[in-house]
């Protein structure tokens, strides 16, 4: 009989595992024309939010009315175009340095590794597997986007998926959420895990540390440290 895992890792994607600055408000200025007929006058900041948080705020400050399923068209219009835009994505960005290595790392520990991310679920696939970052991520236990604008909320759902999945509790001291922003960092302690800062955003080391992450990193090139971290 196979031994339950005993460990979580919940990775954040933009600025965490790839950089694809700039796509998302690309993205959203096409899709919000298409929909809603809206020309997007300022962009909202992005860094570390949920797609439910910034559709919303984007239609609200244009005023219209997020109603539930304008929000819905919004999104399908966004994964449309990021289906399309799926064999280019690789000369839109670039995997962050050892975001490879460190994924596989962990794999050969056995740790359950997926997502908390602002993305949705579609778009998070897409993202990862165009530089080749997929294998070792359950992408059907994460915490999307779509769920809430609050993004603790994405850390429970994935520990509550990933907990059901394998049969386990995974208690707080054994899942780490692993972002580049003070909102992964704060969805991580919210719910007494593991807070992994990693400064390849818009925040640097010490904001990060500000912010209450117990380590911090540069990059994740660094692959036993990041393990340590993990493992710990």
């Amino acid at each position: 009989m196979t031994a339950s895992p005993t460990r979580l890792v919940l990775w954040d994607i933009d600025l965490t595992l790839v950089d694809l600055r700039g796509l998302g408000g690309s993205w959203y200025t096409e899709a919000l024309a298409s929909v809603a007929g809206i020309a997007l006058e300022a962009m909202p900041r992005f860094a570390g939010r949920t797609e439910l948080a910034i559709t919303t705020e984007l239609l609200t400050a244009h005023g219209i009315e997020p109603h539930d399923e304008l929000v819905k068209r919004v999104w399908r219009e966004l994964v449309a175009l990021s289906t399309r835009s799926l064999p280019t994505l690789t000369g839109r960005g670039r995997a962050l340095p050892g975001a490879e290595d460190a994924l596989a790392a962990l794999a050969g520990h056995g740790v359950v590794q997926s997502l908390v991310t602002g993305n949705l679920p579609e778009i998070a696939e897409h993202k990862l597997s165009a530089f080749g970052l997929h294998t070792h991520i359950d992408f059907g236990i994460g915490g999307y986007g779509s769920l809430s604008a609050h993004r603790p909320d994405l850390v429970e759902r994935a520990v509550a998926l990933a907990s059901a999945k394998h049969d386990t509790t995974f208690a707080p001291g054994s899942v780490a959420v692993v972002g580049d922003t003070p909102h992964d960092v704060e969805s991580a302690l919210r719910h007494g895990a593991i807070a992994v800062g990693v400064a390849t955003g818009w925040y640097g080391e010490d904001e990060l540390r500000a912010s209450g992450a117990h380590v911090v990193f540069g990059d994740l090139s660094d692959t036993a440290a990041v393990l340590a971290a993990l493992l710990r």
